[in-house]
This record gives C-alpha cells, structure tokens and sequence, in this order.
C-alpha cells in the first residue's frame, strides 16, 4: 500500500432498507477519507447508521451504493472472493462484544486469525503473546475466555484484531459493554496500539467524552457525515 494514499475513501455511500413497504433511507451520500495513522470517532446516537457505515467499509455485506476503496482498490466493483481477501489483508475489527472463541485460550484467540493469513505457527504465537503482553495480559495467555473478566476479554479481542497487522481497524462501541474506568482503560490500550502498529481506525461511539481522545471526530446525523 502507498503511504500517500488514503486507508479508506467512501464516496456517496447509500444504503437503504425496506420495512413494511416503507423504504428507510440510512446512509444518504456519505464521504469520508482516512489517512494512514489516523484514528477518527464516528459519533452519533443509536440508530444513526453507525454500525451499518462499518459493515459497508468492513465488507461485510452488499446492497451498498456509491464507492468504497480500501488501500486504494475499488471493492466496489470486486467479486466476493475479492473483498474477502481486501478484507483478511487489510481490515481488523472490534466489536461491543468480544466473539471470542471459548474452547480455545487467550493466545489461542490471537493466533488463529494469523494462521489463516498463513502465518507460521511459531511466528504467530510470539506475535501473539507479544500483543497480549503490552496489554496486560502476560499471566492470562492460557485462559479461556470465561476465566477471563469483562475488561481482560475485550483485551484479548483487541489483540485479535490487530494480529494481522491491519492498515485499518473498525471498531464498533468497542467499550460499550463495560463500566466506565475499565472502558476507559481499554480504549486508551486500544489506542496506544493502534498507533503503536501505525494502524488507522474508524471508532463508532455515542461517548463524546472517549471520541475527544481520537484523532478527529466526524458526526453521522439524518444518514450525512458531518
């Protein structure tokens, strides 16, 4: 990826639903761009569309309108294999929940996704249990998500996005399920690895106290970017 280019360009997104015969109008034209390093809050209330702006720039699913690029490549005109593999080369994500595996240990959670880019197993574990160490987790690398606590999984979630190496993270209310000091505690890990990694990130958030710490916030209000 050329570092000049942005991480991510939407242009007019759209995206709307049909409810009882009444279309619902979403994403109404969206645009934005991200930099390279650049970590920017998605503010706005529940309801708004956030977590529907992040599936489309995840590449998680279709009906979109407009254009999206990641790393420069249109994803917009790409096959399904084709933004599966956009999305496993250049994407990570967080979610309120953490989805972690819960037969498998902390590190295990870390090393899977690398396995699948087709990391070497010894390589994945060292990156591995190198994440997991700068987020506190260094006695906690053969637990099993249900010995862990509410704050320590999301950890290990955290950790599990950014194995790959992502030029971008999307995070959805990554926090959201916390109380406050351990929110506030995750998310400034989250950060300070993030920027460590030299990754971007898209954080939807209602919390205008925790968008403060990002780099630029940007509001989703009446399906604009404001």
């Amino acid at each position: 990826m050329n570092n000049d280019q942005p991480v991510v360009r939407l242009t007019d997104l759209t995206r709307t639903f049909e409810q009882g015969g009444v279309k619902i109008d979403v994403l109404r034209g969206v645009n934005l761009t991200i930099a390279p390093g650049e970590i920017v809050a998605l503010l706005g209330p529940s309801g708004s569309g956030k977590s529907t702006m992040l599936q489309a720039v995840g590449l998680l699913e279709g009906g979109f309108g407009g254009k999206i690029e990641i790393a420069g490549v249109d994803a917009s005109t790409l096959p399904t294999d084709g933004r599966t593999k956009l999305r496993r080369e250049h994407l990570g994500f967080v979610y309120q929940f953490h989805h972690l595996l819960p037969d498998f240990t902390a590190l295990e959670n870390v090393v899977i996704p690398q396995l699948v880019a087709g990391r070497d197993r010894v390589e994945a574990e060292e990156r591995a249990a190198e994440i997991l160490g700068g987020l506190g987790l260094e006695h906690r690398l053969e637990h099993r998500p249900s010995q862990l606590s509410g704050g320590e999984q999301q950890r290990v979630a955290v950790g599990r996005a950014l194995a790959n190496r992502p030029h971008l993270v999307l995070a959805d209310e990554p926090t959201g399920n916390l109380d406050e000091a351990t929110s506030d505690k995750v998310l400034a890990e989250f950060l300070d690895l993030v920027r460590g990694e030299g990754s971007s990130a898209l954080v939807a958030t209602h919390n205008e106290r925790l968008a403060a710490r990002m780099d630029r916030v940007v509001r989703l209000k009446d399906g604009i970017l404001a």
